[in-house]
Formats: C-alpha cells, structure tokens, sequence
C-alpha cells in the first residue's frame, strides 16, 4: 500500500515539475515584448510604438529614435539609441543605461560607464564610428554632424 501511494505520488509531483517548465518559456517574440513592456514600466518617459518583425519601435523625450531589436542572427537582443546632438547631454547617458540595464541584465553603472566611453572615444584620432567591447557587450557608437548614436548587442553564445 505505502510503496503505491509514494509511486503515485512520485508520479503526480513529475507530471506537475513538466507542465510548470513547459509552461515558463515564453516564445521569443513574447519575451522581447515582455522587455518593452518592463522599459515602458520603470524608465520614465518611454513610450512603445509599432512593432514591425523583430524590431519594437520606442520613444523618449532624450532619445530622437529608440529601438528594442529582438534575436538577430549574430546577437540575442539590440538596443539602439540616438541622440539629436553630436555631444550627447547626461540624460541621455542615464537613458541608455537605465534600458540597457533592462534589457542585458548587468548592472546600470556598467552600461553607463561602456556607452560613455564609447562615445567619447569618437574623435580626431579613431574617427566617427567606433566599435568596442565592455562587460560582454558590444557597442558600435557613429556620429554625424547634427546627431549620435549607440547600438548595444550581446552574441548569441553569451
């Protein structure tokens, strides 16, 4: 009798562990929205525009375009940002990182300290587009006369 109750009650306790796994994946384009949703949440200001395939479209009154691409063929998520200004002001450093925070899930301080130093880093001597790696993501900063702009990946792989 007990080693049929417990056997059973084995059983019940697997089936339930496989419905609660299968049933916390979201598919992919759930997920990206989930991350929309979650910057619209606790980033003032953010506004979610239209979505078009993997792309959701953002707004923000630091940011002349915003834009959350979702699982691209070299990278898991995209955030890019542009600035209406060849010197970006602070607000829009603390923009980039409050949604990078988000979206990659490291540390704020981290993504501000990578996307200021890597538009900074445009200049003279490297020029208008610079590509660089810090903490496991990577930024690829371009600027033209009137505007400047980030766009922060991570591989697939990390």
């Amino acid at each position: 009798m007990d080693f049929r109750r417990s056997t059973t009650l084995a059983a019940l306790l697997l089936a339930a562990s496989a419905l609660t796994v299968s049933g916390t994946s979201p598919a992919r384009a759930d997920r990206c929205e989930d991350i929309a949703k979650e910057l619209k949440a606790q980033v003032d200001g953010v506004k979610i525009g239209i979505t078009t395939g993997k792309t959701i479209y953002l707004s923000h009154p630091q940011a002349r375009e915003f834009s959350l691409g979702c699982r691209g063929a070299n990278f898991s998520n995209e955030l890019y940002l542009k600035a209406d200004r060849r010197k970006p002001k602070p607000e829009f450093f603390q923009l980039v990182a409050s949604a990078g925070a988000i979206v990659f899930t490291i540390p704020k301080p981290d993504v501000l300290t990578g996307s200021t130093r890597c538009i900074n880093r445009m200049g003279l001597l490297r020029g208008d587009s610079v590509k660089m790696r810090f903490r496991r993501l990577n930024m690829e900063c371009t600027r033209t006369k009137n505007e400047a702009a980030i766009a922060i990946t991570r591989g697939k792989d990390e």
